[in-house]
């Protein structure tokens, strides 16, 4: 599945991810074969950043 381009979409589409499929954002960047900066850089952008407590962008 290809991660939307719009940075709401996708910071809808990962919290879901990291919510119910994966336990940190680095094993979801594994699976999905994703830069973990690039997806950090693209969310901060919008004022999004990973809180690893949380395991969610906030």
């Amino acid at each position: 599945m290809a991660l939307p381009n719009d940075p709401i979409m996708l910071l809808s589409v990962i919290n879901l991810k990291l919510r119910d499929f994966y336990p940190t954002l680095d094993a979801l960047c594994e699976d999905l074969d994703e830069d973990k900066a690039a997806l950090c850089a693209r969310l901060s952008a919008v004022g999004y950043a990973y809180d690893p407590q949380r395991n969610q962008f906030v």
